[in-house]
């Protein structure tokens, strides 16, 4: 059932879980997503960055194919499709394209300039039904060509951002996209925690959900975290998975090197991993 991700996340906020937003970059990571959250009874969130949207060849693609998929595998369960870090350009696309809710990221403009066209963003998605997340300070590494350092958000303005009527808002807290050096600091709390007070009760989103310890995350939904993303650890599991298969020579034996046949290891281990986020966050039997 696709629907915008305010008043999932609202729930999420007000009930101390948070709801996970996986990343798709193809068909499979789609049904495997969807299917778990059927399983799991969970409330979901589906991402796709502008990158990934053109590499399924554009944003009209992905909507027509996750809203079909939604629709032929009978799922009842909350689902919004969501841009991820998009561009001012790339916002109004998914908004054309059907998108339920958009990700601005105007975290590396001047902070003037991330309110004027986060203002501009948040009347244009309200007024067709779509929740909208904005950010500041930023995520560290690289996702898509977007290089952040990984800097602390300014609670004052996260409060500028969050008066504009935004629905949900990623705050820079020493996060990283991909995987996490052994030398990372961790996530910063005083940051999370000042940001949390400034705010009031918006959702505030973790990104770069990958190999942060699990006392970690849970704290940090303690303090206001009601959405987490996860893409690099599906992309793992999937790769050891597909790599055991071949290695095994599986491929080579029978009609293993059948597409639906290679790439399930793959399917089962998207499944199992988005399943273990799930009940990490606590969103199971929350749909």
């Amino acid at each position: 059932m696709l629907v915008s991700a305010k008043e999932m996340l609202d729930k999420a906020r007000a009930g101390k879980y948070a709801v996970g937003q996986f990343n798709i970059n193809n068909l499979e990571w789609t049904k495997a997503i969807l299917l778990t959250a059927q399983e799991c009874n969970s409330p979901v969130i589906l991402g796709v960055s502008e990158g990934a949207g053109k590499y399924m060849t554009g944003m009209e693609t992905v909507a027509a194919m996750v809203k079909a998929m939604d629709e032929s595998l009978g799922i009842t369960v909350p689902v919004a499709l969501h841009l991820d870090h998009g561009s001012y350009e790339g916002c109004y696309k998914c908004i054309k394209a059907g998108f339920t809710s958009i990700m601005f990221d105007g975290s590396h403009f001047p902070i003037e300039e991330n309110i004027e066209k986060t203002k501009e963003l948040v009347n244009a998605s309200h007024a067709l039904g779509l929740s909208i997340e904005a950010e500041v300070g930023s995520i560290g590494g690289e996702e898509d060509g977007v290089v952040g350092a990984g800097e602390c958000a300014d609670p004052n303005e996260c409060k500028m951002i969050a008066d504009l009527g935004v629905d949900f808002l990623a705050a820079g807290i020493g996060n990283i996209h991909g995987k996490y050096p052994e030398n990372w600091a961790g996530l910063s709390f005083e940051t999370l925690e000042a940001v949390n007070n400034a705010v009031g009760e918006l959702p505030l989103v973790l990104h770069g959900g990958t190999g942060i310890p699990d006392d970690m995350i849970t704290k940090a939904i303690s303090l206001g975290v009601a959405k987490i993303n996860v893409n690099t650890e599906c992309q793992l599991v999937f790769q050891e998975a597909t790599r055991a298969y071949i290695e095994a020579g599986k491929d080579q034996t029978g009609k293993g090197f059948d597409p639906r046949k290679l790439l399930a290891p793959g399917f089962e281990a998207i499944k199992a991993k988005v399943k273990e986020k799930m009940e990490l966050f606590g969103s199971v039997n929350k749909a």
